[in-house]
């Protein structure tokens, strides 16, 4: 059987890779090393549950909402569409959804804005990203998409009110958000997403290794 070419849309996790302002740096550091005479190489690995590419369940701003691992796998593995933002700027409105043709069937959306390829190791952070606006964030939910991803740290502004209006709309709809992607490579269209977040026990997100596989 034919398969179609496959794209890995994360990003590495690394020291030197930006993260959201306040949250926890990250470190990967040597706890064994063979050359230091340990039978095997072994790294400590400390991080925010946000860190890079992750996955945000309705826990994260609504409390009792469903955790990571309470998040339907089937949700996370399947059929998708790549929409094509290339003057996204700030807040991206309904009305700019509304004019991607995106066919009505989608329950997987993929945003690519000029953010993809700047979350990347040794940049720093930058609060211009495009983002949802909470009307665009209102036209996904009547549209029932299931998963919307997109190309930097956060689905919404970095100087968001407390509320986060944008977030709480995705997420009290049952709407996951994929963060911290990287679309550069992802043509516009059809393709077929698998996001496997880490299964953490009551976690309020999770990085995730999310790949893209064209369709033929």
């Amino acid at each position: 059987m034919a398969v179609g070419r496959v794209i890995d849309v994360s990003v590495p996790i690394a020291p030197d890779l930006p993260t959201w302002p306040g949250d926890p740096a990250i470190r990967v550091e040597p706890a064994k090393r063979i050359s230091a005479g340990d039978a095997a190489n072994v790294s400590l690995l400390s991080l925010g549950n946000h860190s890079g590419t992750h996955v945000d369940p309705p826990s994260h701003f609504i409390e009792g909402g469903g955790t990571i691992d309470q998040i339907a796998p089937e949700v996370l593995v399947g059929p998708a569409w790549v929409v094509d933002l290339p003057d996204g700027r700030g807040e991206i409105g309904p009305e700019e959804l509304a004019r991607l043709d995106i066919p009505t069937t989608a329950e997987r959306l993929l945003l690519r804005t000029p953010n993809s390829g700047r979350l990347r190791r040794g940049a720093a952070f930058d609060a211009s990203f495009a983002c949802l606006g909470v009307e665009a964030a209102r036209w996904l939910v009547e549209r029932r998409v299931r998963l919307v991803g997109v190309d930097y740290l956060s689905v919404e502004r970095a100087e968001a009110p407390k509320e986060h209006p944008v977030h709480r709309t995705l997420l009290s709809a049952g709407v996951v958000v994929v963060e911290g992607l990287n679309l550069s490579a992802a043509p516009p269209g059809a393709c077929e997403l698998f996001c496997l977040p880490l299964l953490i026990a009551g976690g309020d997100g999770a990085p995730a290794r999310v790949v893209i596989r064209l369709q033929d």
